[in-house]
């Protein structure tokens, strides 16, 4: 109905509006026709004076010619009065004329332009159908789109609706899991408070015993004393009066019981002890796994000087690079979707193999402390498992929403964590195949490193996150001037080394906390959001690569930049591994091209 009412108002408006312009050209136009009538009729009427008077100048001179001889001198004044006459006449019926003929002009002109304004007229109807004909299809159109609005409010309400029905449900279980773990920390205290009780009862009891069975020892060498026994020689134990006094403190029975653990004994996340050359850790089975043998650290690192070997490593960009922990094989991941595997002779790398399975580029590579599997995470939301020996994927671990940017084994082996695109982080279990928990972050995980029972982690947001793994929840936040690119730890795991997009790297001590060296250089600048830096096996040497494709090594105990090289890449350098001996160093670029550097 409001279609309707809106069609009838133009279309009256159109009306009223041609009326208005009829009346307007009308009286424009009626002035000079009703003028052009009166000449006519002025015309009409010169032309019957001059037709009468024609009749009877005729009639005259035929009067004329009848009686010649009467009034000579009278008919002469009338010829000159009739000739002024019709001089007169002529003279009027000339400009009547001219009148017409510019009248007639006018009348031509006045058609034309009335023939003119009819083809402007049926151009302007033409418009108008075409006007009416879009109008009725934005009207349509119109329709639609309320239509489509309409359900796009309607699905909007709906999601609403259940955003807050699992807002409800995500505070119910919240507030579950905080009542679950406050009853759990209160089990455990409780638990140690017990087993703390039960050892004083155990000691005291164990005192008791040692008292009385001292006072019955002494009691019967002292009867023993006064009167002597005679000698069994089956007795395999001879007691000496002198020696009593003696025996009785070495020999009492008494059992240490070891201090029961506490929660405060616990070791910080992600502050491991520097002496430490065996580690331990539980699994979430409870279980203890064998202990992982950490290497010590390597005394002879040598600061590359030379390109020993530059080579094409993949069909296109390289994106990842990381040596084994023999230092004698060379794992590569790039965007053709393979890792590849080098084997490092007389500063060559020679190819061993290629791990397939991957559906996109590869992002990063880590292999394990015993170096008999490879992780590789990839843009295909996926991270995978390879044996180095036979080449065969084991596992493919699917779960992310976004690209999978960085993924690391713990030092268990036997767990391995992953960091996305999507802001979250995952931990999952190798034995079971599941993934055991998922983190949410905030924001895009661009690189993790890993302790025990801390995984440290760069965002986006410019922000390091330390996570507790049996907590799940943040230790700490330290926040950098740039987006975080690249972490990575020392031989100790008392320092981490960060690289950012404000071209700076910076080395954090995990003991305090706090930004402890800051290394920049002049022409240094972080090519990109996924530029890998490295320390090297002694952590007294950073190398990093820069957008320029050239290699820079600082020194930390000194703080100044060691050495620049620049005659090897060619373009942006993604990735830099120092290998365990300290010996060699490999970079990587977003060409095609690998480079092998030591000092020799």
């Amino acid at each position: 109905m409001a279609g309707r009412g809106v069609e009838c108002l133009w279309k009256r408006h159109v009306i009223e509006e041609l009326k208005q312009r009829d009346r307007v050209q009308r009286q424009a136009f009626e002035e000079i026709i009703h003028q052009y009538n009166r000449l006519l009729e002025r015309s009409d009427f010169q032309a019957v004076l001059s037709e009468r008077l024609h009749t009877e100048k005729y009639e005259q001179q035929n009067r004329q010619d009848l009686s010649p001889g009467v009034d000579g001198g009278r008919s002469d004044s009338l010829q000159q009065e009739m000739a002024q006459m019709r001089i007169k006449h002529q003279e009027e019926l000339t400009e009547l004329h001219k009148k017409r003929g510019e009248l007639a002009q006018s009348v031509i002109e006045l058609n034309n332009q009335i023939q003119q304004k009819d083809k402007e007229i049926q151009s302007n109807e033409a418009k108008m159908l075409d006007f009416q004909q879009q109008i009725s299809h934005l009207e349509g159109e119109c329709r639609e789109l309320r239509n489509c609005l309409s359900d796009l409010e309607r699905a909007n309400q709906t999601l609403r609706d259940e955003y807050d029905a699992l807002q409800i449900t995500f505070g119910a279980l919240e507030e579950k899991l905080r009542k679950t773990t406050e009853d759990n920390q209160e089990l455990v205290s409780r638990w140690m408070a017990e087993k703390a009780q039960e050892a004083n009862k155990l000691n005291a009891e164990n005192e008791k015993d040692c008292k009385r069975r001292q006072a019955k020892l002494q009691k019967e060498l002292a009867d023993a004393a006064k009167e002597p026994l005679p000698i069994d020689p089956d007795d395999d134990i001879e007691v000496l009066p002198e020696d009593a006094g003696k025996g009785t403190g070495e020999t009492s029975p008494s059992r240490q019981l070891s201090r029961t653990p506490s929660l405060s004994d616990s070791v910080q996340p992600g502050f491991i002890p520097s002496d430490s050359r065996r580690r331990r850790s539980v699994n979430s089975f409870g279980t203890s796994p064998e202990p992982t043998e950490v290497p010590s650290p390597c005394t002879d690192v040598r600061v590359p000087s030379t390109a020993l070997h530059i080579f094409d490593a993949h069909d296109g960009e390289v994106n990842a690079v990381r040596f084994g922990p023999g230092s004698r094989l060379l794992a590569t991941g790039g965007m053709d979707r393979r890792v590849k595997l080098w084997e490092v002779i007389s500063g060559h790398c020679e190819p061993k193999g290629v791990l397939t399975g991957s559906n996109a580029g590869i992002t990063s590579v880590d292999f394990d402390s015993a170096g008999s599997y490879l992780l590789a995470a990839s843009n295909d939301f996926a991270s995978r498992i390879w044996t180095v020996d036979d080449l065969r994927l084991r596992h493919t671990l699917t779960g992310h929403s976004g690209k999978v940017l960085s993924a690391r084994f713990l030092l268990d082996n036997a767990r391995i964590v992953s960091g996305s695109y999507d802001r979250t982080l995952k931990l999952w279990d190798l034995r079971s195949k599941v993934c055991m928990k998922t983190v949410f972050a905030g924001s895009s995980c661009n690189d993790i490193v890993c302790t025990e029972q801390c995984v440290m982690s760069g965002h986006f947001d410019k922000k390091i996150r330390f996570w507790d793994i049996r907590a799940e929840s943040i230790v700490c936040e330290l926040e950098l001037l740039g987006r975080v690119t690249s972490l990575d730890l020392n031989h100790d795991r008392t320092e981490l080394l960060a690289c950012s997009r404000d071209d700076l790297v910076k080395i954090i001590d995990l003991r305090c906390n706090a930004v402890r060296q800051t290394f920049s250089a002049q022409g240094f600048k972080c090519g990109s959001d996924f530029t890998r830096v490295t320390f090297s096996p002694d952590g007294s040497f950073v190398a990093a690569g820069s957008s320029d494709g050239v290699l820079y090594v600082w020194n930390v105990l000194t703080g100044k930049l060691e050495k620049t090289l620049d005659k090897g890449h060619s373009s942006t350098i993604n990735s830099v591994s120092w290998s365990p001996s300290g010996a060699y160093v490999a970079s990587v670029e977003k060409g095609s091209k690998a480079v092998l550097w030591s000092d020799m």
